[in-house]
């Protein structure tokens, strides 16, 4: 990140914007979600593993991918995953959704978040 855009994000982050309402980093983001995400999600369609397939994960209604045991507090949670939903996901599941069975602390970097998601957009 030059140092424009990385002056440009401190400034969203300081006018209270989240990092991932600036564009993030495909490569960047795949690298992050391999190291994090993969041993219990898979980006495979319909492949599930301890968690389920985030495949087509963006845009996608909650508890909704086929033939997954979802927990009471994600199937009753009816916003869908856009960027912002699951950057505040992503920062801290079980404090943002209680009751889930994702048992991951979540992602404290505001611009590894931001680089995931913009991989998981690409998922389609």
């Amino acid at each position: 990140m030059t140092g424009f855009w990385r002056g440009a994000a401190a400034g969203l982050v300081l006018a209270g914007l989240p990092i991932s309402a600036f564009a993030g980093d495909v490569a960047r983001g795949k690298d992050v979600f391999a190291r994090t995400c993969q041993n219990c999600h898979a980006t495979e369609i319909g492949v599930h593993k301890i968690g389920p397939t985030l495949w087509n994960i963006v845009g996608r209604q909650p508890a909704s991918a086929p033939d997954y045991a979802y927990s009471a507090a994600m199937k009753a949670n009816k916003e869908p995953w856009t960027p912002a939903a699951l950057e505040s996901y992503l920062a801290n599941p079980r404090e943002d959704l209680h009751g889930v069975k994702m048992y991951f602390k979540g992602l404290p970097d505001a611009r590894d978040r931001a680089d995931v998601i913009t991989y998981l957009e690409t998922l389609k």
